[in-house]
């Protein structure tokens, strides 16, 4: 999963970014999640480290996008900075702060599939965190973002997928200690849930994308919700 952090000050700018970066990820089946900031300072504000590429402007009220870059770049060297920006001069200025490249407004969505094409081909090359277990049936490897959420099952695990449900013969504290990392929380003794695949909170119970509600007992609510706030970059 690709993490994109998009930050104008236009919310005309941010809506169609945002709508051409989502119909990229559905026409080329990759998995990407988008997040939105109207200013520099809202974005260094969320910032948790967890983004891959940001498209950032230049010219942006209380702080600019050069300063933003700047703060950004004292904490993390990795994430891919794309400058947008409305003057060419102003777009020179980028490379003070390493950024992987600037986009001229108005921005095409041909010109927005380009860069697309061009960075995440790279980010998904990156092997991705998977774990490997064997049951009765056969040997195992499955990509840890495949996975939806994991539950006991008769003394074990039931892994969930899109493709299948598969038994696992680890215990819960194990699996957990393993995955934890990679956006996983425990909403429940017995369950532990892929925060990619969370839609929406009601109450005790949390929805996922594939349309499962699972509940979220007393004991795990407030570090699950902590998880969450963490993971969404503190947006909930």
């Amino acid at each position: 999963m690709i993490s994109i952090a998009i930050c104008d000050d236009s919310s005309n700018v941010l809506r169609n970014l945002e709508g051409n970066i989502q119909d990229y990820a559905k026409k080329n089946e990759k998995e990407i999640r988008t997040f939105s900031f109207h200013d520099g300072s809202e974005l260094i504000k969320n910032y948790t480290g967890k983004f891959d590429i940001i498209f950032l402007d230049i010219k942006m009220p209380k702080m600019n996008g050069i300063e933003t870059a700047k703060k950004i770049r004292e904490n993390d060297s990795n994430v891919i900075i794309i400058f947008l920006t409305s003057l060419v001069q102003y777009a020179l200025e980028g490379y003070d702060v390493n950024a992987a490249n600037y986009l001229i407004k108005p921005i095409s969505k041909k010109r927005i599939e380009m860069e697309l094409d061009r960075w995440t081909g790279a980010l998904l090359q990156k092997e991705e965190p998977y774990i490997c277990f064997h049951n009765d049936n056969g040997n195992y490897r499955i990509l840890l973002k495949n996975i939806s959420y994991i539950e006991t099952y008769n003394r074990n695990l039931l892994i969930h997928t899109a493709e299948q449900n598969i038994v696992c013969y680890w215990k819960m504290k194990d699996m957990e200690s393993k995955i934890a990392p990679y956006g996983f929380s425990r909403n429940h003794s017995s369950y532990i849930v892929n925060l990619f695949y969370v839609e929406n909170i009601e109450k005790n119970e949390v929805k996922l994308s594939t349309g499962e509600r699972l509940p979220i007992s007393k004991t795990k609510k407030k570090e699950f919700m902590e998880d969450i706030a963490e993971y969404w970059g503190n947006l909930i």
